[in-house]
């Protein structure tokens, strides 16, 4: 499968580093973003909503939400 993750990311967050670490398990690549580097705390809940919490994940723009919608996606395609 070669599809296109992106994992939007603050500092400290344990979830953040696990959702990247399945992504790795799973073997696919993804592009990393973090708050107050790649973009702003205003810009993040206005994409993802106000009660929107770390890790956001998107694959191929569709947004998969934080790590158990990733887990789910990843589950369903068979990747892990």
């Amino acid at each position: 499968m070669n599809s296109n993750f992106a994992v939007y990311t603050m500092d400290g967050c344990p979830y953040c580093e696990k959702v990247q670490e399945l992504l790795r398990e799973a073997g696919q690549k993804f592009v990393t973003y973090k708050i107050d580097k790649d973009f702003t705390p205003e810009s993040f809940f206005v994409e993802f909503g106000s009660d929107a919490r770390f890790p956001q994940v998107t694959v191929d723009g569709e947004r998969l939400g934080g790590c158990k919608g990733t887990v789910d996606f990843l589950k369903e395609k068979k990747l892990i």
